[in-house]
């Protein structure tokens, strides 16, 4: 199925750049293979408009008084023409943004073409339908062993169901042996250390391990009772033994008692549940979703095979090892599951989704720089930063998704990085996944979706407390293809959010009205 859907995903992502093309995205510098670079006939050619300059500062002024620091770079894509700036060079918190310097790294130094690889081994003889050995499982940080990639609800199983298959065809039918859990591709730590203790149960902040399934999350998924005061129905997906919370989420009569709390319960899952879920569900509410961060992401994956076996009539006797290596030469490949880069850079920008960016970090760190960790990832992203022209010592970089409030960039950088993807060889992928405004799915499905502006606008958002960024290309009337940045960060840590975000939208509107 990796496979598969890579195929699928790849051509989705050219239809949508040559729809760009078509409407004068692409317009000029060095296009990506196959695809027109010429100036398309049917976009009018016209000078940007003079009040341009002034147009955006208004809404940049109006972010200003809400209390923020504004840092705002507008440039011409094909002559390098500053057209508009605000503090353009000042480090700023880029949040999510970070993203698109993540998958750009990602790009030019793995390749589209790049697979993260999770190999299935065994050892031992198998006599009877027995084999008398152990499973080992090798994790090289694939985020993708999830339900996001596919249609849902898949099966969250459906990996470990093919695994089965492939196990009879080599006579298992039982493993008395113990599974080995490989996970040293990616050492500790799994949760970095600039993350907030606090959010450790949350889906958008789960330790990002070798071995990881179901994006390391639980869904939990309440649903109300006939009657205020009766329990409410929980429904756990997947089902996973030794991973279940605590419930205690009653049906109420009030919207007021209307929602969900995750609250920590100290021990770790592995020792029997770690959490429980309480609140309320009001009795004429659909069902209400939570998603629930693991703590421990390898015997989660672990865990999770040796249940979908044993639902395939495949059971295991032995007990889960998490090991950093191998152990031993003796083994032979049952199964490999792929999944490809350009499924994960999508994700990553499109839905803005944090394990693909932190996995896709330590597997530049893995494969760049010899160690899957922050570290050697973040190394790895700087030797193609100076690339680009970035001075190392001009910017800071943490980690891959921009969770971490120690990134900083400013507004300059980000449009030289956007300005040189451009010309990149795989400009075409980086372009693919990004998010038009309005379109369904993504982080941009709620904002610029005018048709006038919805078709003209990709760019990448960034979201964290009191902090607010928005860049990205946008053509404008003119025809002229424009990078822009728009980092906003509330002095004093937080701040209406939502409202600098209307902002900035009417700050693109404007460029694309002008420009």
């Amino acid at each position: 199925m990796g496979v598969s859907l890579s195929v699928e995903m790849r051509v989705r992502t050219l239809l949508l750049v040559a729809s760009l093309v078509l409407s004068g995205l692409l317009l000029s510098g060095v296009a990506p293979p196959g695809l027109a670079a010429a100036r398309p006939e049917t976009v009018p050619s016209r000078p940007p408009d003079p009040a341009l300059t002034s147009k955006i500062a208004r809404q940049v002024a109006r972010i200003e008084r809400l209390g923020a620091v504004v840092g705002v770079h507008v440039v011409e894509v094909d002559t390098g023409r500053t057209r508009f700036e605000h503090r353009a060079d000042e480090l700023l918190i880029p949040a999510s943004n970070v993203k698109l310097v993540t998958t750009a790294a990602a790009l030019d130094l793995l390749g589209p073409g790049y697979f993260f690889e999770t190999r299935l081994l065994a050892r031992g003889a198998v006599r009877d339908g027995v084999l008398h050995g152990d499973l080992a499982v090798v994790g090289g940080g694939d985020p993708g062993i999830s339900w996001r990639p596919y249609p849902y609800p898949e099966d969250p199983f459906a990996v470990f169901r093919r695994w089965a298959g492939a196990l009879r065809e080599q006579g298992i039918e039982r493993v008395e042996g113990d599974v080995v859990l490989v996970h040293g591709r990616f050492p500790a730590p799994w949760v970095h250390p600039d993350w907030k203790a606090e959010n450790r149960f949350e889906w958008y902040q789960v330790p990002v391990a070798a071995l990881g399934f179901h994006e390391n999350v639980l869904r939990l998924r309440a649903v109300p009772a006939e009657r205020p005061g009766w329990p409410a129905r929980v429904e756990v997906t997947p089902p996973v033994p030794g991973f279940e919370p605590l419930l205690r989420v009653m049906t109420t009569a009030s919207w007021r008692r209307h929602g969900l709390r995750v609250e920590a319960l100290g021990g770790s899952p592995a020792r029997g549940a770690a959490v429980q879920l309480t609140g309320g569900v009001y009795r004429g509410a659909g069902p209400v979703d939570e998603y629930l961060a693991v703590d421990d992401p390898v015997r989660y994956f672990g865990r999770a095979l040796v249940t979908a076996l044993e639902q395939e009539e495949l059971p295991v006797a032995g007990a889960l090892r998490p090991a950093e290596q191998l152990p031993g030469l003796t083994w032979r490949e049952v199964a490999v599951h792929r999944s490809d880069l350009l499924t994960a850079v999508e994700i990553t920008n499109r839905e803005s989704q944090n394990l693909y960016a932190e996995s896709l970090i330590k597997v530049l760190g893995a494969e760049v720089c010899g160690r899957g960790t922050w570290e050697r990832g973040t190394e790895a992203v700087r030797g193609f930063l100076a690339g680009v022209g970035l001075d190392p010592d001009s910017y800071r970089l943490s980690d891959g998704s921009g969770l971490s409030r120690s990134n900083r960039f400013t507004a300059r950088q980000l449009t030289r990085l956007l300005r040189t993807m451009h010309g990149h060889r795989w400009s075409a992928e980086l372009l693919g996944s990004l998010p038009q405004g309005g379109e369904r799915g993504t982080s941009l499905e709620k904002r610029l979706r005018e048709p006038r502006y919805a078709s003209r606008v990709a760019a990448k958002t960034g979201t964290l407390d009191g902090v607010s960024a928005l860049s990205g290309y946008v053509l404008g009337r003119s025809g002229r293809l424009y990078a822009f940045s728009l980092l906003v960060n509330f002095r004093s840590g937080k701040g209406p959010v939502w409202r600098a975000r209307q902002l900035q939208d009417d700050a693109v509107r404007a460029l694309v009205d002008n420009g």
